[in-house]
């Protein structure tokens, strides 16, 4: 718990910051994720599907159930924040109708190749738009978003309090967030199970897949340091968001929180 009240500091007061397990600057973080994506970005989704057993697609899926775009032509604008190769923008815009579409802000330009190309191939290259951008500065005009996003990507922002403040900015007064991200187990005997599993055989499953067992460990270390579910919707609360939940998934490894612009 300790770990947890010092990573809510830091992101606050901004002298150091955590990456994986390790102290670092706070200014020098967001470069080493955006070495770790770039490394990873062309089998980031494969690695998604092997690491979680396919359980991604589950979450996700359950995600876009509780977001609900409309299945008419009413305009429904999402943004995915750190949304990357696209995942969730592309299962809400097939989930609803010809008037939902998707913005996708990502900081990594690797991983937003791949999401066009994959866009490009899904034939909804017009209904979802890849913009490069910073999750803590975000380029988008107050009150342009009807929901709002972020998929195992908030753990990897330097400031967390600051994208939150951003996605509450550009969301439409009674526009929803959701952020899905790993948490922590609360399955007797299970914690220890997705422990050894993570440690042990992640890092060891990235190198063979993407030859880079370094970022896999980062990523693990990184769930780790992310904070409890009370401590994340006090960061969502102090962002400005109202009506804050969370429901846990699959024993705890992940969180669905939410969040409502008042």
């Amino acid at each position: 718990m300790a770990g947890d009240t010092q990573m809510l500091g830091d992101t606050q007061q901004g002298a150091d910051t955590h990456f994986g397990f390790r102290t670092v600057p706070l200014e020098a973080k967001q470069r080493m994720v955006d070495e770790v994506f770039h490394s990873v970005a062309r089998r980031y989704d494969l690695m998604n599907d092997l690491m979680s057993m396919g359980l991604h697609r589950v979450w996700k899926d359950l995600l876009v159930s509780r977001l609900r775009p409309p299945k008419s032509e009413r305009a429904f604008r999402l943004l995915d924040v750190a949304g990357g190769t696209g995942d969730v923008s592309f299962r809400t815009v097939e989930a609803g109708g010809p008037g939902t579409s998707a913005v996708v802000a990502d900081i990594n330009g690797g991983m937003l190749g791949v999401g066009r190309e994959r866009a490009q191939g899904l034939g909804l290259a017009e209904r979802v738009e890849f913009v490069e951008a910073n999750a803590e500065s975000l380029p988008f005009a107050d009150k342009s978003f009807d929901a709002a996003t972020v998929a195992f990507g908030i753990r990897n922002v330097p400031r967390m309090d600051k994208a939150l403040a951003e996605m509450r900015r550009v969301l439409k007064p009674g526009g929803r967030c959701f952020v899905l991200e790993f948490s922590r187990v609360d399955v007797p005997g299970l914690d220890a199970i997705y422990d050894a599993y993570s440690f042990k055989l992640i890092p060891g499953m990235g190198k063979l897949v993407t030859g880079d067992a370094e970022s896999y460990q980062y990523l693990v270390e990184s769930i780790r340091k992310f904070p409890p579910p009370e401590a994340f919707a006090d960061l969502m609360r102090g962002a400005g968001f109202r009506r804050v939940a969370w429901q846990p998934l699959t024993g705890g490894i992940v969180a669905l929180h939410s969040g409502v612009r008042i």
